[in-house]
């Protein structure tokens, strides 16, 4: 994945400054807790036993999930795009007057709703943008403008507790599990357009898998 994501980078790592939306986030002001129970109810078949506060954080996470994946999944398109193009390019004053262009394009269609996202859907949108590109935030940032930028995008991302280098594992983190299951049930229920993951994610194998580590921890 190349050039095109970098304006919605770039927006991104800047919305930190004006994420604002205090009345959801503070709902997650135990997140950390909130944290520690997703891998006791992620396969959980008793739903009914959780409480008010804890299917509360579920359908606030659903909710961040399906607000900020159709982002994820612009750039995704974009990026295959503008590869194409850049490939037809063949100089390096050309690209980068390409870059320039469609740069100003993304920011004028992107910045303002970008500029809404909660601190948490930022961090949800670093998740999926690993998703639908295989690369972090961090890492296009390094290969596509420079480390130094890199390093101080990670900087003040980190100072709204954002973190540009998280990738997606669902086989190991209990909130990517969840919010894999979020995006499959919603493609079927065609609240959101359905697009594949940069890298293979068998969701029956991952489901199986959880369940045996419960089991386990229940033995």
């Amino acid at each position: 994945m190349k050039l095109g994501l970098l304006s919605i980078i770039f927006l991104f790592a800047g919305l930190a400054a004006h994420a604002q939306d205090p009345v959801q986030d503070s709902i997650s002001n135990d997140s950390i807790a909130f944290n520690m129970q997703l891998q006791e109810i992620v396969l959980s078949n008793v739903k009914d036993t959780l409480s008010d506060e804890t299917k509360k954080q579920l359908l606030l996470l659903r909710r961040r999930v399906i607000k900020v994946y159709p982002y994820a999944k612009i750039a995704a398109e974009r990026l295959v795009m503008l590869n194409k193009t850049m490939a037809l390019l063949k100089t390096d004053k050309e690209k980068k007057k390409y870059s320039k262009i469609v740069e100003k394009y993304l920011e004028e269609e992107f910045e303002d709703q970008l500029k809404k996202l909660s601190r948490k859907e930022g961090q949800i949108l670093a998740k999926l943008v690993f998703r639908q590109t295989g690369s972090s935030i961090f890492d296009l940032i390094k290969e596509h403008k420079s480390g130094w930028k890199a390093f101080w995008y990670n900087r003040i991302a980190k100072a709204f507790n954002i973190d540009i280098k998280i990738g997606y594992n669902p086989a190991v983190i209990a909130e990517d599990f969840l919010i894999e299951g979020f995006l499959l049930k919603a493609f079927d229920e065609k609240r959101l357009v359905r697009q594949e993951p940069a890298f293979k994610i068998d969701y029956a194998a991952l489901k199986k898998a959880w369940k045996e580590k419960n089991k386990k921890k229940e033995s």
